[in-house]
């Protein structure tokens, strides 16, 4: 259940307050942003079973492979995809925390 909260708190709850304080302007776009860096979450459809609790996203998935992360991180030095890369670093770190929760 500890598992369960974090994960879905840092996804949904975290991202809202991050929004809102360091984005007040456009909190509203930078929080819709940060729900579809969850699409990252498709390639999980690649795996088999495409769910398992105890499994590590990080490097499992394509989506959440180092390259991947890699061009993440290459979106955060330039000003039209840095929210974004921001979103989905920030996505990966929850998952990573699922590694070791």
């Amino acid at each position: 259940m500890l598992k369960f909260s974090v994960h879905y708190s840092l996804h949904f709850i975290v991202p809202f307050f991050f929004a809102y304080f360091f984005f007040k302007k456009n909190w509203k776009k930078v929080y819709l942003i940060f729900l579809c860096s969850m699409l990252i979450d498709l390639d999980h459809l690649l795996a088999n079973p495409i769910f398992d609790e105890n499994r590590c996203s990080i490097n499992f998935h394509p989506l959440h492979s180092y390259i991947a992360i890699g061009v993440y991180c290459f979106g955060l030095f330039f000003k039209k995809t840095r929210i974004l890369a921001i979103a989905l670093l920030f996505h990966i770190l929850t998952d990573w925390l699922d590694c070791y929760l």
